[in-house]
């Protein structure tokens, strides 16, 4: 970790931090436009070999028949699946979010670069599958994973759905920073996760707020023919990466620091 990240981290600890609401959205939004049609026509590639690949894996699993069954979306529910083919969902689920996750750090980058008015490419989502940061990233990915399934698991073995949502939720509120906190202040996955749920902790309600209305506005690309939420997508993470700008702020003259290691702090 560098030293300015590590001092700023350690006076958020102490001294906690002020967030303007406004000044953050507008901030989104100026960075949103720059990359809403790339990274919504990037997006639009990756989701149709996505779903091809996952028809694929559903279709080896479970047979043909009952993979189209299952990828029907009024039909796929948990109540639908026995234990074992509720397990295999879950470990596809777990396995497909950690494989991506370093495409989704590349919309980080994205909007990093759009941010230093900076060219950005196709290239540019798939950065981190080879960058230093990639194991922590996956790592970081993997963990979260598998605790939000367990937490569903648990919930929907206890037929309580909406608890599920809800806790599901908080931990996705609580761990959104992590990965720009690994590619952009060199921390390992578990001080990632940890560094933060403290930052989050300090302002929780505010953040909650924010990225409420982020959904929103990804939510409002559903009228567009649905697939417009592929280019609305972007600005939950042009959101976060604007909070994270926001809060910790990137060390002067420099962008991303290549780490040789990483150091906890």
């Amino acid at each position: 970790m560098n030293a300015p990240v590590k001092k700023r981290i350690d006076e958020i600890k102490s001294q906690g931090y002020n967030i303007d609401f406004g000044d953050v959205f507008n901030q989104t939004i100026e960075n949103y436009k720059k990359i809403a049609m790339y990274g919504g026509l990037v997006l639009f590639m990756f989701f149709v070999v996505f779903i091809l690949g996952l028809a694929g894996i559903f279709a080896v699993i479970f047979g043909t028949d009952e993979a189209l069954t299952i990828l029907k979306a009024e039909d796929f529910r948990p109540e639908n699946l026995d234990l074992y083919g509720y397990l295999i969902v879950l470990l596809i689920s777990i396995a497909i979010g950690t494989l991506v996750s370093p495409f989704i750090a590349g919309l980080f980058k994205m909007a990093h670069n759009a941010d230093k008015d900076e060219e950005f490419h196709v290239s540019t989502m798939f950065h981190y599958y080879k960058s230093p940061y990639v194991q922590e990233i996956i790592i970081a990915s993997f963990l979260i994973g598998v605790v939000d399934s367990f937490i569903r698991g648990v919930i929907n073995y206890a037929e309580i759905p909406l608890l599920g949502a809800v806790l599901s939720t908080i931990l996705s509120l609580f761990t959104f920073l992590s990965i720009p906190l690994i590619i952009f202040g060199n921390l390992k996955a578990l001080k990632a996760i940890e560094t933060s749920i403290v930052i989050v902790a300090k302002q929780p309600f505010i953040l909650f707020a924010l990225l409420i209305i982020g959904i929103i506005v990804v939510c409002l690309g559903i009228f567009a023919c649905c697939i417009g939420i592929l280019f609305t997508f972007p600005f939950i993470y042009s959101m976060s990466y604007i909070i994270y700008k926001y809060i910790i702020g990137f060390p002067e003259n420099k962008e991303e620091v290549v780490p040789t290691n990483f150091e906890s702090l």
